[in-house]
């Protein structure tokens, strides 16, 4: 029997599969702030500060105190405690009392109750926002729609494609086998979905929905158990969707303990290896640094690990039919969310011979100046700018500046901000940077956040080599490239998949490098080290289950 809540989605499934075959534009939930309602605003802002300086409640097994100490970007403490877990103990109530019977209940009911758990999150949009604003720095049009309408969508795209794969498997077969003038051989066999087991979400501080949304839909739809660890820095946004998550669980007649939130405070640092090796772990999400998602894809053997790393991410730049248009373009890029996201550019090759645009030959400094201005006229007005730079996640970031200041010739400083609501938020401007020569020992780290560097190489065929030799040794998640030469633009397509990496060539207008649509584009690639799996495709979802076959003579 179909479970309800699978046909009471069925229609958005259905829109989702066409989305993903087709690749074309879609996108099941509004990112417009206004169609919500006129009421939903002050709701969800009413609801984001009746959470503060509070207790979450959660009423999870296996509670034996609280954690929390996180504080805004923007300047002050959220003062929220989160039930802190026996890890023993949630293990054992989700082996014994939760999973046999989501794992009996068939792959209708675990697609129908994901789709209702996205269905109320995007119910839940502005509460989202605030709580990503505030644990992330995201600027609040950011934070509302990459936290919350555009996360729903990358969720759902692993639930559409978590079926699509699903229903690929029928529940029985006959089989035949002609034996010339003897009866034929007749057997009846039945397939079953059989789920990993637990998968374990490990959050970032940067994006905590929009990374950990894939991940967690795609077991959940598999038919797995899905514990939560957030990031100590950004529990609140999957507080809330875990909170979600069991609401629809119980009130479908399952044990919420399927959906269980693992918080810690940043002391206990030791906890997400501790949890990575259980052997009831039988999936990893993660979304981080290179050297924690290298240990986990090395020692969670037991587990299949997801990870989305740290990488450094390249422009190219040849030539160009709009000088100033392709600089509006890498200013903006630079300066969202302070460039504190896995997609930004950081290392900007140029010929130091200069490249050539409609209005003549410009130099090597010409082409850094234009984009140096470019950002400086973007930060100009404070109050327009932190709308695009939000604030900088932590302290780190802002060392790491003054660091970088030393690395080159300073094209634009970083400044501080005053926010016009927030005066103690910690606003960055970007840091814009000349190298004149490849130092690859700088080049070649990721320097997170609001930082980048224009390097001047010996000719474009140079900057693929160099931009290509970062991307297969230390990895990336996009490359973009300009270019008005058709054979240039051959090469770089080539290079780029030959280390697979997406590419992105002449974004002069509304596109940036940045951004990532859900059904359109896949986010990641898994082919180089920034990343070992993509959002979304099928080898995201495939592996989270097996299929185990009984038969008998007919």
């Amino acid at each position: 029997m179909t479970h309800p809540l699978f046909t009471r989605h069925q229609a958005l499934l259905e829109d989702a599969l066409n989305a993903a075959r087709t690749r074309s534009f879609y996108s099941a939930f509004s990112e417009l702030p206004k169609s919500y309602g006129g009421a939903a605003a002050e709701e969800g802002r009413a609801a984001f500060d009746a959470r503060l300086h509070a207790a979450f409640e959660l009423q999870q097994a296996a509670t034996v105190g609280a954690a929390g100490h996180e504080r805004s970007p923007y300047g002050f403490d959220l003062d929220i405690t989160y039930p802190k877990a026996d890890v023993d103990g949630l293990f054992a109530a989700i082996t014994r009392t939760a999973l046999p019977a989501w794992r009996q209940a068939g792959r209708e009911a675990w697609v129908g109750v994901a789709l209702e758990i996205l269905h109320r999150l995007n119910r839940r949009s502005f509460e989202i926002a605030y709580a990503v604003m505030h644990t992330t720095g995201q600027a609040f049009m950011m934070a509302f729609q990459a936290g919350g309408p555009h996360a729903q969508d990358r969720g759902l795209e692993a639930v559409a494609y978590a079926w699509d794969e699903l229903r690929r498997i029928p529940v029985e077969a006959i089989w035949e086998k002609p034996q010339g003038k003897n009866e034929p051989l007749k057997l009846h066999k039945r397939y079953t979905i059989v789920p990993r087991g637990i998968g374990l979400v490990i959050g970032c501080c940067t994006f905590p929905t929009w990374n950990a949304y894939p991940g967690l839909f795609a077991s959940l739809a598999t038919g797995n158990a899905v514990m939560v660890k957030p990031h100590p820095a950004a529990i609140l946004p999957l507080a809330i969707t875990v909170a979600v998550a069991r609401e629809v669980l119980a009130e479908a007649g399952f044990s919420p303990e399927l959906v269980t939130l693992l918080a810690h405070d940043a002391a206990e640092e030791r906890l997400p290896r501790a949890l990575a090796l259980r052997p009831e772990v039988r999936l990893i999400d993660f979304t981080g640094s290179s050297a924690n998602g290298t240990w986990l894809e090395q020692h969670a053997r037991q587990a299949r690990v997801y990870t989305e790393k740290a990488g450094v991410n390249p422009i190219i730049i040849d030539s160009t039919s709009d000088l100033e248009a392709m600089a509006r373009n890498i200013a903006f890029s630079l300066s969202l969310y302070s460039g504190q996201m896995c997609t930004a550019p950081q290392n900007i090759y140029v010929p130091k011979e200069g490249i050539d645009t409609l209005g003549g030959r410009v130099p090597f400094d010409g082409v850094a100046d234009a984009i140096g201005a470019a950002i400086r006229k973007l930060v100009a007005d404070p109050a327009r700018a932190v709308e695009v730079l939000g604030a900088v996640q932590n302290e780190g970031i802002a060392a790491r500046i003054a660091i970088a200041r030393n690395m080159g010739e300073v094209v634009v400083d970083s400044t501080s901000l005053t926010h016009p609501q927030f005066p103690d938020a910690r606003i960055r401007t970007p840091l814009l940077l000349k190298f004149r020569g490849a130092d690859e020992e700088t080049l070649m780290q990721e320097w997170f956040g609001p930082i980048a560097f224009v390097v001047a190489t010996e000719d474009t065929a140079h900057s693929i080599e160099i931009a290509s030799k970062a991307v297969a040794e230390r990895g990336a998640i996009t490359l973009s490239a300009y270019t008005t030469r058709d054979t240039v633009m051959d090469d770089v397509r080539t290079s780029a998949e030959a280390v697979g990496v997406a590419v992105s060539f002449n974004l002069l207008g509304g596109i940036f490098v940045n951004q990532s649509a859900a059904f359109s584009d896949f986010h990641a690639t898994g082919a180089n080290p920034a990343a070992n799996a993509c959002f979304t495709d099928a080898a995201f979802v495939a592996d989270r289950f097996r299929v185990v076959q009984s038969r008998r003579h007919l």
